[in-house]
């Protein structure tokens, strides 16, 4: 784990390529070697109604919410945030210096006792992703 799900204000796919952003977080993500690269999920919902700020249509925004199991060291989720923060600062920084447009992130745990999987991609990588 973890999923790492991107909401972002629809006016943004015309100034972003949000596929090749899901790829830069997904390997950002397997880069900081806190996650295993089976449990990496990456998914991005453009939101339907969208109100930012005075109600300008030209405000964009894109948030990243990371779910991760419980159990790793503060230490490595923040370094962790932090990479993955980076790489999307790195690769929105195009829009970020030419528009209204406001990028934001947060990690939290899952509660061990109220999360359940089931799973068969394991069985499909490379014994080395494994």
């Amino acid at each position: 784990m973890p999923h790492l799900h991107i909401d972002y204000s629809p006016n943004l796919a015309a100034r972003l390529d949000v596929a090749a952003l899901c790829q830069v977080v997904a390997d950002a993500a397997a880069k900081t070697g806190v996650f295993p690269v089976a449990g990496i999920r990456v998914r991005a919902t453009a939101c339907t109604h969208v109100v930012m700020a005075d109600g300008n249509p030209d405000h964009a925004f894109l948030d990243l919410s990371v779910r991760l199991a419980a159990g790793r060291a503060d230490s490595a989720k923040q370094a962790a945030a932090k990479a993955i923060f980076q790489a999307m600062e790195a690769f929105c920084a195009p829009v970020m210096a030419s528009s209204s447009f406001m990028l934001s992130m947060e990690m939290r745990e899952i509660d061990p006792a109220l999360s359940f999987k089931s799973s068969s991609i394991r069985q499909y990588l490379p014994k080395e992703l494994q």
